[in-house]
């Protein structure tokens, strides 16, 4: 088990993260541009609804932002109760069921990177009214919150990613996330990266 330890994580180190997170995120925003307008296009006519889904989550030290998803549900629940998604969920739509098993309706979640509310790695964010549930029942679950939250981080590529099932999942996740943050490079970024593409290609989590 990991022990937990203030952050350390310098002036330096973040200036070079935001650096890798804009020409990252902007060249992927420019090369995935005709496959993200396809997915919109789908998602317009596969259901009524908006296609892009936004919900508060808490980012650095807590600051709340919008973060953008796919719609993959026909419900939009963004308040004091956030039911997560589970397998067979009736709530996704054909198309967002095929979104949520490749994860590429995680890719709008580039906007943030860019705009500067989460970085390309980092703790996965969870919905506001999660945050205020777990923090309660999970010491030092705060600890997630000394980097800005990312599209992948250390709990996910260590298989705890999807539904939060039980007690266990998330303190494990809060582990693997406080590590990260004290010990956060560019280099082990890198590595994240690498082994998230390999997880996707292979998702068994996500539904």
């Amino acid at each position: 088990m990991y022990s937990f330890q203030q952050p350390k994580f310098g002036a330096l180190q973040r200036s070079l993260k935001r650096v890798v997170d804009v020409a990252g995120g902007s060249a992927l925003l420019f090369f995935l541009l005709p496959l993200l307008l396809v997915l919109a296009l789908l998602i317009r006519l596969d259901s009524p609804g908006p296609v892009l889904f936004r919900q508060r989550r808490l980012g650095f030290l807590g600051k709340p932002f919008n973060i953008y998803k796919f719609r993959t549900m026909r419900v939009q629940e963004n308040g004091d109760m956030v039911v997560q998604a589970r397998r067979e969920d009736p709530r996704v739509t054909r198309i967002g069921r095929f979104l949520r098993r490749s994860s590429m309706d995680e890719l709008p979640q580039l906007l943030n990177v860019v705009r500067g509310e989460m970085s390309l790695v980092g703790p996965r964010p969870h919905a506001e009214a999660h945050d205020r549930h777990y923090s309660a029942i999970v010491p030092r679950y705060s600890f997630r919150s000394y980097v800005k939250p990312g599209m992948t981080g250390w709990a996910q590529v260590h298989g705890y990613r999807g539904q939060i099932k039980n007690l266990d999942d998330i303190v494990k996740r809060v582990e693997f996330d406080s590590w990260y943050a004290r010990n956060v490079t560019v280099l082990l970024d890198v590595k994240i990266l690498l082994r998230t593409v390999s997880i996707v290609v292979n998702q068994k989590n996500a539904y």
